[in-house]
């Protein structure tokens, strides 16, 4: 079926949680799903800047239904009570885990709770938030999570077997390892939930999107949300020639596999050409389907976060 991004299907009456919406990719995510009629959450570590996104879509987007929560998905206490409020709900038609660091620091840091920060922001709060969010995407009838992976885990790889770094920190490394685990983490999800029984279009699926290269300077620009300078967006403009696309365009993957209706958990959406273009299904690397990484992964992620994930592993040959 072909798909157009800028004509989507109403989503009046469905809700979207969409973690880190306040810039960037997060933001053009919520700004389409609200053209399409949805109720989006935004899920943001500073209410500042999630009032000055909601006023942006609000005055990009005639009367759209638009609200925000309090989550610093690098903070496990945040995720805690971020997750008690969505679990009042209604309903939760789509868990869109998508807030991250872009530009690692040079030096290790740490979270609040001791894990590698850039590990701790990417994945392991979302890890959590989906665990404890579930009830509320089991009681709405073909409900999705969208993991938010990256064209990096084509340039790098790794089994995740060092997830802390606290001999072979590297910032680049760092953030290929957290979308790696956001791969892996979506993959296996969609697994568990048909393991149990609980998946297809009907229960819910977990699907992996990545944006290609997409960056500020070629991306419209949005008081509060996107304030390029010109030296920046006359740089950006040149990498536009070797392959860049915008923000919003780097959203479109997203948004598809989120609420197109043929998509079924287990697929991976990117941009046509990996780098840009329209959004189309992608093949994702061995290391991401690799249940044995994947199995190793969910039991040290719970180590990190102090509790067992909420679907757990199912017995039977790898």
């Amino acid at each position: 079926m072909s798909w157009n991004p800028r004509a989507l299907p109403d989503q009046s009456g469905r809700t979207f949680v969409v973690t880190g919406a306040n810039a960037g990719l997060g933001y053009f995510t919520s700004e389409q799903l609200a053209g399409a009629g949805a109720h989006v959450v935004l899920a943001c570590r500073n209410p500042a800047k999630a009032a000055a996104a909601i006023a942006a879509i609000r005055g990009r987007v005639p009367g759209a239904s638009v609200s925000a929560l309090t989550l610093d998905v690098a903070d496990l206490g945040s995720v805690h009570g971020a997750a008690d409020r969505i679990l009042e709900f209604p309903r939760l038609d789509g868990l869109i885990l998508n807030a991250g660091i872009v530009h690692p620091p040079q030096d290790r840091s740490v979270s609040l709770d001791g894990a590698e920060l850039v590990l701790a922001t990417n994945y392991t709060g979302h890890f959590l938030l989906t665990s404890l969010a579930l009830p509320a995407l089991q009681r709405t009838p073909g409900s999705r999570v969208v993991s938010l992976g990256s064209m990096i885990s084509r340039l790098m790889d790794s089994s995740l077997d060092d997830l802390q770094l606290e001999v072979t920190y590297n910032g680049w490394k760092a953030y290929a390892q957290s979308k790696i685990a956001m791969q892996v983490f979506g993959f296996e999800l969609d697994r568990r939930l048909r393991a149990a029984g609980q998946g297809g279009p009907d229960g819910v699926q977990s699907l992996v999107s990545h944006p290609g290269y997409s960056i500020s300077g070629l991306t419209p620009g949005i008081r509060g949300v996107n304030e390029v300078s010109r030296a920046k967006r006359f740089a950006d403009t040149l990498q536009g020639f070797i392959g860049a696309q915008s923000k919003d365009a780097g959203a479109w993957p997203t948004v598809r596999a989120a609420i197109d209706p043929d998509a079924r958990g287990g697929q991976y959406y990117g941009p046509r050409f990996l780098t840009r273009g329209a959004p189309a299904l992608q093949h994702p690397t061995r290391t991401s389907l690799d249940r044995g990484i994947a199995e190793r992964l969910f039991t040290r992620t719970e180590a990190l976060v102090d509790q067992p994930f909420a679907l757990p592993a199912q017995l039977g040959p790898l």
